[in-house]
């Protein structure tokens, strides 16, 4: 099949550097607003400093807040009122879109041969293969799963395509699919973490939402063995087995301003639920709820106002009740609970909180797309530095997915 081509890897003049500099310092100038997380500090330490955007926040409804979490555009518009310089935010974050809908359409697997592939994967798969064309080398699927992606560019381009993954069975199902529907898709049982592990110099290196080391991993040994081109579309950037990140590009690193991120500052970048359903939503609220009330109750009952953090909840807990739940967080963390505890006041206490957690973490959930940006820019720049040249944009709406930005590096 042959598409009409996506926006031109080459057409943007513009450095990549020209683009992380000023969102770098901007992140660096408001990091009191970002840093602190609500949900341990009940009254963040930038209150103090933005008094004006703090008493606004607290006036918010509901359903206000979840309006203003969803549309960050409104939000630091919004915001902008009582802090100018968040009004820089859609400047810092706009990037290109790489392919329009009747692109990815096109480029999409129908429904008849995307057997196993969930339908919100098919679509992304489709949009990625929009996003790239052309195809004109053969090409590497970077943890490839059960080859969705993989099929969906062997039917866009007619190209052979190799696919990596460590899960044998996944890979086992990937070539049952390719050989039913005759794709030249061959997936091979690879831990790509290997450093003996050698690249074909020629060929197209693809990965969609390989996590954290993992796509770092293709970023480095894709360049070093020479990859024609590298088209990668990162999440979870805070899966690393560093303490700290570590820039890939070395002129970003240099820079005096630079952020060093602990690695639970990345989480920051992926916190968004846009794509979630009713049902998550609300089982989140519900459990977020329970441990804040139980947090407050820890406070009073050790004598100590910090955070004491749980380890993460079985899933039976939300078929429970809040009572039930502490019980569970107490014996984790060795605690006794008074057999007069008021369960019910600490509920109250814990939903009263979840309300202004909501408050506060809108003004923090506004760097969210910064802060990922700034850690594709950061890959972006590296990939100059060996030699490519870098296009960065975004592959698809945000409501298919939120990690929707697509590295594409051609040498």
């Amino acid at each position: 099949m042959t598409l009409p081509p996506a926006a031109s890897l080459h057409d943007s003049t513009e450095s990549v550097y020209s683009r992380w500099q000023p969102l770098n310092d901007w992140l660096a100038e408001h990091r009191e607003l970002w840093a602190s997380a609500p949900f341990m500090e009940p009254v963040p330490g930038w209150t103090l400093s933005h008094p004006a955007l703090a008493d606004w926040l607290a006036g918010l409804s509901e359903a206000s807040c979840q309006n203003l979490d969803d549309d960050p555009s409104l939000l630091a518009e919004q915001a902008s009122g009582y802090l100018s310089s968040l009004g820089r935010y859609d400047e810092l974050v706009h990037v290109a879109e790489l392919a329009d809908a009747q692109q990815a359409e096109q480029a999409t697997l129908p429904e008849i041969r995307a057997v196993d592939m969930p339908g919100r994967k098919r679509l992304q798969a489709g949009a990625f293969s929009a996003a790239v064309q052309p195809l004109p080398h053969s090409i590497l699927d970077w943890c490839c799963g059960k080859g969705h992606l993989a099929r969906t560019l062997a039917a866009a381009s007619g190209r052979p395509v190799t696919g990596l993954e460590w899960n044998d069975e996944l890979v086992q199902d990937g070539n049952r699919l390719a050989r039913r529907f005759g794709d030249p898709v061959l997936l091979q049982c690879q831990d790509v973490m290997d450093t003996e592990l050698a690249l074909e110099g020629g060929a197209h290196g693809v990965a969609l939402h390989a996590c954290g080391d993992l796509h770092r991993q293709l970023i480095r040994r894709g360049s070093e063995a020479g990859l024609s081109r590298l088209s990668i579309s990162p999440c979870c950037y805070h899966l690393t087995a560093e303490d700290r990140y570590q820039p890939l590009s070395l002129r970003a690193a240099e820079n005096p301003r630079c952020l060093r991120l602990a690695r639970n500052e990345l989480r920051l970048a992926v916190q968004e639920t846009v794509t979630a359903p009713e049902r998550v939503r609300e089982q989140t609220r519900r459990i977020s709820q329970w441990r804040l009330g139980f947090d407050a109750l820890q406070r009073q009952l050790r004598g100590r106002d910090d955070y004491l953090p749980v380890p993460s909840h079985p899933s039976r807990l939300l078929n429970g009740d809040f009572e039930g739940f502490c019980r569970w967080a107490a014996h984790k963390k060795g605690l006794t609970l008074p057999p007069a505890t008021d369960y019910g006041h600490w509920q109250a206490v814990g939903e009263r909180r979840w309300k202004e957690v909501k408050q506060y973490e809108l003004v923090r959930h506004l760097f969210r797309r910064p802060l990922e940006l700034w850690m594709v820019l950061d890959y972006g720049l590296y990939l100059e530095e060996q030699g490519y040249r870098v296009q960065i944009g975004e592959f698809c709406d945000r409501s298919l997915t939120p990690r929707n930005l697509l590295i594409d590096a051609l040498r």
